[in-house]
């Protein structure tokens, strides 16, 4: 509901309710143009991260787009050019391989359909699927500019991408080469590092014995792949090994073939580790690579694309599969008695994080980037301060990577991405260009001449590479290139400052001559509650969109156990959901998830999502509602131009205290510290504002003096108009619905996302105010106390007697008596005389060096009162003697996970102080009686 400088909106609805207003709301912003840079200021530009065209968004990205939201809200409203990039990555595996599982589910496969039928159905599938991760972007209230969504197979983006594959190549800078990559032996492409999954497995650690090639003896070396034993080309030992130095440049004969391999000297082993001989196979292990490079070895692949074993290897092994290559190694040399031990082992196995298959280091023909020219100038961006890494930490792992940077393999084996612009003629020979017509016209080949298109297609890294300049126009230097490149700020995650952000500030400072963008801000990775990463077999995975319109159980279960890739997990994951969730998820609204992950958004590395968090922030959603709407009822009559009193000291001091939060906001946006800013805006909003003020203003609302009302009228609107503004880049959606009814009150003429933030300098810091509201709040807090304590019910009167109160307390008691009394529910307020003695049992209460005295007599049974807290006492004492005992056990404190000795020895320590305040209460009563 849009009721923006409309005088005539309805009347609010009661409860807060969000999915009444939030599609509409951003509807309106979409069709009004509100997302699109305005043109004047200076620039502010983002770039989104793009995301799986075919995806859908999960916490994280719900975590960084809020981020960015609020930035580029925060930035607009400070009047600046702002420009927030959309797009999405065509995700050359993770899309060919839905596209794979749909043509086998009809008993197709893209060989039999051929290239072009296969990416028509890539095509078909994205036109299909593509949408789904913009819509739920527009669900989360991402104000990005649509007009200028981009896709990295666009043509224009595929332009960019060819032009820099040819600049690169023309000088030197791109080659073809034979070298070790990871490989999928299921998918039949080379993959990145970041698409190779670890994990710790138990294995198996073999010994085997090397025979020397002369005299008797031995060297012993251990491997947990026996079958990579086939292509083995030496046996390396440490230089300053003693055992085996004076064999350095012998040979063994490597079991099972033919072949003599050397000795070699190399620092790459540890001596201490294992017999301190090590086999060395420069075709199947990227340290064995490097090893065999420094000692000229050959390269002996042993494995075909599918990872059998090919025709280099004997002849006994060829066309096995690997794990069956294996088992046959091991037994043929336990039957030649040259198999030292077996050891029980666990191992970090790789695998394809796309197909779950074992990657194999292989060796092929593959296109690379010749790094090194490249990564100088990028390392010399971030010394010399021009790029920024926010927090500054993450400097170390970028200089850490950038200064021990591989050549980058750029070539997949897939059909879904940008085909290599390189042709081969019936020779061989390679020809690169930007399409077939310039490469025959550059080298003189004439039509007759047969010219066959590189089959492979480009890493995705590779086009998100360019993102920040290609999505602007380039090659072409647009306007919008020229004004908002380079861009403001990147926000992505630790994971991929090697694979993304150091790749963009290369290509970005090769390209541009200019780096991409100013400062990188690094979040955490958001986990589970209990600091689990998320994860489908975890069955832990929370869908954002879940959480802000909600699910019930049975769509949750579904959700999270469907496409299971180990179906035997599924009953476990049931009954946790069911545990955590017994009824599903409540749907919490846009706002409150945003403000969640906004107060979650500190420097931590990880950081921990919890449910209780949201539906306390889903109160806070409620709080301000129900605050917004008292505050409207009583501006109903409110006249701008009528004749106001002064103000109020609850005036001054909310004021005043509007100025702190506002300073600690524009602070916290700077620092990139949006934990911060939500806490100042929920204290000022729950305390302040609803608990304090709101409370203070009541009997000048409701009262007859009209020049005092106006005043608080005039601050109501000048408060919740602030507020509002402030609160705005954070909860987007409750901001603007409320600020269609404040905004003529305030005679502010432009909707919300377009308004100006409010300055510090807007509103007077007030010490006064504050410190005589300072008096004021403990005052009453001191009397909540007592009535806690004593369980004394909320609304019944209290007489309080004042001790040693000075003359300032005095002065200030008689200013403050009117509010006191209905505020802190007070029958009466009375000094003592000095040196007369306080009526005997009475509760007291401190405020500075007054004391607070509640006559307690008719007012409890102390006895009752004894007697109840004694029984509560004695449960909490059975319940610490329990947790005490629990952590004593040995058999639970050595075997329960450590969050779970955390939490028990957590219930002991608060067990703890609860009794010893029930000691305090019980004694102080037993004063009394």
């Amino acid at each position: 509901m849009d009721t923006l400088n409309d005088t005539t909106a309805p009347a609010m609805d009661k409860a807060y309710d969000p999915a009444a207003i939030e599609q509409e709301i951003y509807a309106r912003w979409e069709q009004d143009g509100c997302f699109q840079p305005a043109g004047q200021g200076e620039p502010y530009c983002i770039m989104i991260p793009p995301p799986n065209v075919t995806g859908t968004l999960h916490m994280g990205h719900a975590f960084q787009d809020t981020i960015m939201d609020a930035l580029i809200r925060y930035h607009r409203m400070q009047g600046r050019d702002t420009l927030w990039q959309p797009g999405t990555d065509h995700a050359g595996i993770a899309t060919q391989m839905v596209v794979e599982r749909q043509l086998a589910a009809e008993g197709l496969d893209r060989h039999a359909l051929g290239r072009e039928r296969f990416l028509e159905r890539v095509w078909q599938w994205k036109a299909q699927s593509g949408g789904t991760i913009t819509r739920q972007l527009r669900r989360l209230g991402a104000s990005v500019d649509w007009s200028r969504e981009r896709f990295t197979m666009d043509p224009e983006m595929n332009r960019a991408v060819t032009e820099v594959f040819v600049r690169l190549h023309e000088e030197g800078l791109i080659y073809r080469g034979k070298r070790l990559v990871n490989w999928d032996p299921v998918l039949h492409t080379a993959i990145s590092d970041l698409e190779v999954a670890s994990a710790e497995e138990q294995g198996h650690l073999w010994h085997f014995r090397y025979p020397l090639a002369e005299g008797d003896g031995a060297l012993v070396v251990a491997t947990t792949r026996p079958e990579t034993m086939l292509g083995d080309t030496a046996v390396a030992v440490h230089p300053d090994d003693g055992r085996y130095r004076h064999l350095v440049g012998k040979q063994v004969r490597l079991p099972l073939t033919k072949r003599l391999i050397p000795i070699v000297a190399d620092d790459y082993v540890d001596p201490e580790f294992g017999t301190g001989c090590v086999k060395i196979t420069p075709a199947h292990d990227f340290n064995d690579y490097e090893v065999g490079s420094r000692h000229d070895l050959p390269l002996i692949n042993i494995f075909d694309a599918d990872a059998r074993i090919n025709d280099q290897a004997p002849e006994a092994y060829r066309g096995l599969d690997r794990f069956e290559a294996r088992r046959r190694v091991v037994a043929d040399l336990q039957a030649l008695g040259l198999v030292e031990r077996i050891d029980e082992h666990r191992l970090m196995v790789p695998r394809g994080d796309r197909s779950g298959a074992v990657i194999e280091p292989w060796l092929t023909d593959q296109w690379y980037v010749k790094i090194a020219p490249l990564a100088g100038p990028a390392i010399a961006a971030v010394e010399d301060g021009r790029i920024r890494f926010v927090p500054e930490n993450w400097n170390r792992t970028y200089f850490e990577w950038m200064r021990n940077i591989q050549d980058w393999c750029i070539s997949r084996q897939l059909w879904w991405g940008h085909r290599v612009p390189a042709w081969y003629d019936e020779t061989g020979e390679v020809y690169v260009g930007r399409n077939e017509d310039e490469v025959r016209e550059r080298h003189g080949l004439a039509a007759e001449v047969v010219l066959r298109q590189d089959e492979d297609v480009l890493d995705t890294w590779f086009s998100s590479a360019l993102w920040p300049f290609s999505t602007l126009g380039w090659p072409e230097r647009t306007p919008e290139l020229q004004r908002y490149y380079p861009g403001s700020v990147l926000v992505t995650g630790f994971d991929i400052i090697f694979f993304w952000v150091a790749r963009m500030i290369m290509m970005g400072l090769k390209f541009m001559g200019d780096i991409p963008f100013r400062e990188v801000y690094i979040t955490g990775l958001i986990r589970d509650g209990e600091g689990q990463k998320m994860s489908k077999s975890k069955g832990n995975i929370l869908d954002p969109l879940d959480l802000v319109d909600g699910i019930s159980l049975e769509g949750l279960l579904e959700k999270r156990t469907t496409g299971l890739m180990q179906p035997q997990l599924r009953p476990a994951i049931e009954r946790a959901t069911r545990r955590q969730f017994p009824e599903g998820i409540a749907a919490h609204g846009t706002d409150a998830l945003r403000f969640t992950l906004a107060a979650l958004a500190s420097p931590s590395r990880d950081i921990n999502f919890d449910m209780g968090r949201l539906e306390g922030y889903r109160n806070f959603c409620n709080k301000l509602w129900n605050g917004a709407r008292y505050a409207l009822m009583n501006l109903e009559d409110h006249d701008p131009t009528a004749e106001a009193g002064a103000p109020s000291l609850a005036d001054r001091w909310i004021l005043s205290r509007l100025a702190h939060t506002t300073a600690t906001v524009h602070e916290a946006f700077g620092q990139y510290r949006l934990d911060l800013a939500a806490r100042a805006l929920y204290d000022f909003t729950w305390h302040a504002l609803c608990d304090w003020y709101l409370e203070l203003v009541k009997p000048v609302l409701q009262a007859e003096d009209r020049a005092a009302r106006a005043a608080a009228q005039r601050t109501l609107v000048t408060v919740f108009d602030g507020l509002l503004r402030l609160l705005h880049p954070l909860m987007p959606f409750i901001t603007e619905s409320l600020w269609g009814r404040f905004a003529p009150l305030a005679e502010a003429g432009t909707r919300l996302i377009e308004a100006r933030l409010p300055s510090p300098e807007g509103f007077t810091v007030d010490p006064d105010a504050e410190a005589e509201m300072a008096w004021l709040q403990a005052f009453i807090l001191g009397i909540r106390r007592i009535r806690g304590e004593m369980d004394i019910a909320p609304g019944r009167p209290l007489p309080v007697l004042l001790e040693d109160a000075s003359e300032a307390d005095r002065e200030r008691l008689a200013r403050h008596r009117g509010s006191l009394l209905p505020l802190a529910r007070l029958a009466s307020v009375d000094c003592l005389d000095p040196g007369a003695a306080p009526p005997a049992g009475s509760a007291v209460s401190l405020l500075g060096q007054m004391k607070l005295h509640v006559p307690l007599a008719g007012l409890i049974d102390v006895a009752a009162e004894i007697a109840r807290l004694e029984r509560q006492q004695s449960k909490v004492r059975k319940d610490l003697e329990k947790s005490v005992a629990k952590l004593a056990n040995p058999r639970f404190r050595d075997n329960a996970p450590e969050d779970i000795v955390a939490k028990e020895q957590a219930r002991v320590d608060a067990w703890r102080v609860t009794d010893g305040e029930l000691t305090q209460q019980i004694a102080r009563l037993r004063d009394i009686g």
